[in-house]
């Protein structure tokens, strides 16, 4: 986690919704840092420094907020953008992987010829909770051969325990703001 007044800037930019999508839950909504020209960037600047100026060929981002930051993580590092999107989305050859959600199964899947093994990839996406969306994106990429150089989230929730999933697939995790108690 960024240490210092830019993570107290993003986290006073991120609004906090109670009780959704279901009773009891704190929702912690980026969209409002997105609106925000100046945290937008800062989170940005963030993501990208331990990468700047070294050899990244991709970033893949998580749909859809992670197509938002993947984006621009992208562009500051002079690398392409591979999504990564939910079943049926894409019109090309795909591959695909099942992952478990809080209630049943979903699929995730990227164009088959978005990665050339051996490639670096950094993924990224808003938030890391329990993990399994960003455990299942990890994995699809390491299947199509990519090597992960790191898995970059602008909020973690760390009492889920989702950086230490991807984590134990051997990829360092980048988080810039930590919401624990949940």
């Amino acid at each position: 986690m960024v240490q210092d007044t830019v993570s107290d800037e993003l986290l006073a930019a991120i609004r906090t919704i109670p009780d959704y999508p279901k009773k009891g839950v704190l929702f912690r909504d980026i969209t409002t840092l997105l609106g925000n020209a100046r945290a937008f960037r800062r989170a940005v600047d963030a993501l990208v420094q331990p990468w700047a100026g070294a050899k990244v060929d991709q970033v893949a981002g998580i749909e859809a907020r992670g197509f938002i930051l993947g984006g621009a993580v992208a562009h500051q590092l002079s690398a392409g953008f591979v999504p990564i999107r939910k079943k049926g989305k894409l019109p090309h050859e795909t591959v695909r992987i099942a992952y478990s959600l809080e209630y049943g199964l979903d699929e995730m899947e990227m164009h088959k010829d978005a990665i050339t093994p051996g490639e670096k990839v950094i993924l990224v996406d808003d938030l890391i909770a329990t993990g399994g969306t960003a455990e299942a994106a990890t994995k699809l990429l390491h299947q199509m051969g990519a090597v992960v150089v790191a898995a970059c989230f602008i909020v973690d929730l760390p009492d889920l325990g989702g950086r230490k999933r991807i984590e134990d697939l051997g990829v360092p995790v980048r988080t810039l703001v930590d919401f624990p108690g949940h």
